[in-house]
């Protein structure tokens, strides 16, 4: 989805800004004479966008306007055009952003940052290619062989042919290299690849863990091998919903052969796919906008201070049921603190049975209490835990996600807060607000408990068939 809105006067931005969606993105800021001054990404464009100009109006109003220096808040002044590019995850506004700085070179885009410390992915050209993360200091025009330099030296091997290049494909430039290590490692979750210098599988700790396809010990063909590497690819270059047609076509392709181990392969990959886990992009990118003053306020810490238990039930016609709670600290998931459930004492498919039994199991614990509770589900979910919490003699904001057929369309029903306490601190109940009123926020948190849910559930679901 692209919208397109021109004003000159700052009141009149705010008001249109008002109307920009709460999901992923990329904004564009364009000046008087409609050039590209400025490309930047957002977990929530709405929030993003509109921070700068909260920002702006405490600088007009401020004594020491005339010592403004800052490029950004120099370029505010400027900005009489906003389009905005809607995304279907944080890791793909990352990558549209890197695509279209690369294209349009907005001014405020390099003066901001010294275009020295971008940095690049880049695929070596080999069997089997690795891809690694390198700032622009260690690459060199075109590339030559003999100037080329890998972040690490003692790592990656050069090559003695002066005549070839080690690599095959350079992707950025991208502002933040922490970024780009959090986006990778989620990419190679859906496509592993091989990472070490040495070309072999032993001792190798990232085959053990599945991030390794194991190229050098026989367990991946070199085929297919390489289209891990292109997915990757793809997705590098802004394609994913040509890759997840790809996909389709090769996973019915398999499936008519009758080939359904690898047809479900594929399936998974689509899968992942489809429900990009980037909680920790969302987090780093809190990170930076505190870093350069430019928080949204609402997500100000957010989940700062908090803990948020939230639960999720994954079972097929109540076979193989199975709970998660999955556990957010300080803008993070513990993961040391999520629990897994098997229904024990629910037959059949009654999901607010379940869910009941989840949260009675998990609160005759005595684990940390938690702050807010999200439960996978509606009005009877939320209506069952309250009186089940009521009973255990607990009093707990509770808030119930219901997701559409697509999993973006939420509705969010909450207890009533003036029933609720707990709730009466202000710092809290400000978080809770903030949280609730962001969906894409909620959306990935509820993502992370559907995800850890149904891990549970496919290995039971192994587990009965005797299948690895």
């Amino acid at each position: 989805m692209v919208c397109i809105f021109k004003f000159m006067e700052v009141s009149s931005l705010k008001n249109q800004i008002a109307e920009f969606p709460q999901s992923p993105g990329v904004y564009i800021f364009r000046d008087g004479k409609g050039k590209i001054v400025y490309i930047g990404k957002a977990t929530n464009l709405k929030s993003r966008v509109s921070s700068y100009f909260r920002a702006d109006s405490n600088l007009r109003n401020s004594a020491n306007l005339r010592m403004m220096s800052r490029p950004i808040e120099e370029m505010i002044h400027q900005v009489a055009d906003i389009k905005i590019i809607e995304t279907d995850s944080v890791l793909e506004a990352l990558i549209l952003e890197s695509n279209l700085i690369k294209k349009h070179q907005p001014k405020y885009n390099v003066k901001e940052k010294d275009d020295k410390s971008f940095s690049y992915f880049v695929i070596t050209r080999e069997e089997f290619p690795i891809i690694f993360i390198a700032r622009a200091t260690d690459l060199r025009d075109e590339f030559p062989i003999s100037n080329f330099q890998f972040p690490n030296k003692s790592q990656f091997p050069i090559s003695k042919n002066k005549n070839s290049k080690l690599y095959d494909k350079i992707f950025g430039p991208y502002t933040s290299k922490k970024q780009m290590e959090i986006a990778l490692k989620i990419i190679r979750k859906i496509f592993p690849f091989h990472s070490n210098r040495q070309k072999t599988e032993k001792g190798c700790l990232d085959f053990q863990l599945g991030r390794c396809p194991g190229p050098y010990v026989g367990a991946i063909s070199k085929r297919d091998y390489a289209k891990n590497i292109r997915g990757i690819q793809m997705i590098l270059e802004g394609k994913k919903k040509s890759l997840l047609v790809k996909l389709e076509k090769e996973m019915q392709r398999f499936a008519k052969k009758e080939e359904f181990e690898k047809a479900g392969e594929i399936c998974n990959k689509i899968f992942a796919l489809q429900h990009i886990q980037d909680v920790s992009l969302i987090s780093k990118e809190k990170e930076e906008l505190r870093v350069t003053g430019y928080l949204p306020t609402g997500q100000a810490g957010e989940l700062c201070d908090m803990r948020i238990e939230t639960y999720d039930i994954s079972n097929i016609s109540g076979q193989h049921a199975v709970g998660s709670m999955v556990v957010f600290e300080n803008d993070q998931p513990n993961k040391k603190e999520y629990r897994k459930f098997k229904i024990k004492t629910v037959d059949g498919a009654n999901d607010v049975a379940m869910m009941q039994e989840v949260l009675l199991r998990r609160f005759n614990n005595s684990w940390t209490q938690p702050d807010l509770i999200l439960l996978d589900g509606g009005q009877g979910h939320l209506n069952m835990a309250e009186k089940l919490l009521q009973e255990l003699g607990f009093v707990i904001p509770l808030v119930a996600v219901a997701k559409g057929p697509s999993r973006k369309n939420l509705k969010i029903q909450m207890t009533n807060d003036k029933q609720n306490p707990s709730a009466a601190a202000d710092k809290i109940q400000k978080n809770i607000q903030a949280i609730i009123k962001d969906k894409n926020l909620v959306k990935n948190i509820m993502d992370e408990a559907h995800r850890f849910a149904i891990g549970y559930h496919r290995k039971l679901r192994k587990e009965a068939f005797g299948t690895k």
